[in-house]
């Protein structure tokens, strides 16, 4: 008998690509002294809301094999943290697409910690604005996101604007 994928764990792993996608793009040639650029006193730094963002993943990943377990990570630097953002990103979509069954639903992994990461990825790309290094617009309803394509070779921007 074969399977048919479930819509809602398939739309949930394009939404993970679509962090990827978007991460990708926020992270993509910052200036060395981002990581550590910061607004205030009450605020997060790049590299502790990137290390977050890996919580994240980590968090949704034992939500989904029923292990509930949270840790707060301290930052590494930069481009370690960058390559833990995709690691992440891989297992959870990993773990998604091998059909193994789902302890969580999706509907409350998608709006606790993949709906989160969203937000901060968001949260990056405004703070390298902030820092003077700002990416560019785009129409994303045009970008070419696909399930399963989760590590830092992504598609090429379609359509950028500033």
């Amino acid at each position: 008998m074969v399977s048919t994928p479930n819509p809602a764990r398939q739309f949930l792993r394009h939404t993970v690509a679509t962090v990827a996608y978007r991460g990708g793009k926020a992270l993509r040639g910052s200036p060395d002294h981002f990581a550590s650029f910061h607004i205030g006193d009450k605020t997060r730094t790049p590299s502790q809301i990137l290390a977050h963002i890996c919580d994240l993943f980590d968090w949704a990943l034992s939500i989904a094999k029923g292990q509930q377990t949270w840790h707060d990570s301290t930052p590494l630097t930069w481009n370690a943290e960058i390559e833990r953002f995709f690691a992440s990103i891989k297992k959870f979509d990993d773990f998604l697409a091998s059909g193994e069954p789902l302890d969580g639903s999706v509907e409350g992994i998608f709006q606790g910690p993949v709906a989160d990461a969203l937000n901060h990825v968001g949260q990056i790309a405004m703070l390298r604005r902030l820092a003077g290094s700002p990416i560019l617009g785009e129409n994303y309803f045009r970008a070419e996101i696909t399930a399963g394509r989760v590590g830092p070779e992504q598609s090429a921007p379609r359509r950028e604007f500033e």
